[in-house]
């Protein structure tokens, strides 16, 4: 994740402007399901780990369950104190932003609606409709 991927692409799909400043953290910056195993839990795949927004792994984690209320409102509760707080919050919308850059291009298309959704409940805006296009490369998140 680079402030220059935050700067191009916020407004493209999250309908509003960049943030003007973003708290930068160590982190996984592939967060999801997949990635964490059972008890003993253990995060896996740490090969692009390096510096995230703040709140941008959990708001990824979070933004993965969202087909699954119970589980992402679990999520919220307790990582409230990271969501909550305005850098968290704009972690989360970057991480939004990038799963909906990834649902533009057709990836996870059952997720979509759900990711629109949330940004739009965070933002008070309406989310640019994007038809996944071949076309549309990751421009460096």
């Amino acid at each position: 994740m680079r402030q220059q991927w935050i700067d191009r692409n916020f407004t493209r799909f999250l309908g509003i402007p960049a943030a003007a400043t973003v708290s930068w953290t160590t982190g996984n910056g592939d967060l999801h399901w997949g990635n964490l195993t059972a008890e003993p839990l253990v995060i896996l795949d740490w090969e692009g780990w390096g510096l995230v927004p703040t709140g941008f792994d959990v708001g990824l984690l979070h933004a993965y369950s969202l087909r699954t209320p119970a589980t992402a409102a679990r999520i919220r509760n307790t990582f409230s104190h990271i969501l909550d707080a305005p850098d968290g919050r704009t972690g989360e919308l970057i991480a939004l932003a990038q799963l909906l850059q990834v649902a533009a291009r057709g990836g996870h298309p059952e997720l979509g609606p759900h990711l629109a959704s949330r940004a739009g409940h965070l933002t008070g805006s309406p989310i640019p409709q994007f038809q996944p296009s071949p076309g549309i490369s990751e421009g460096g998140a």
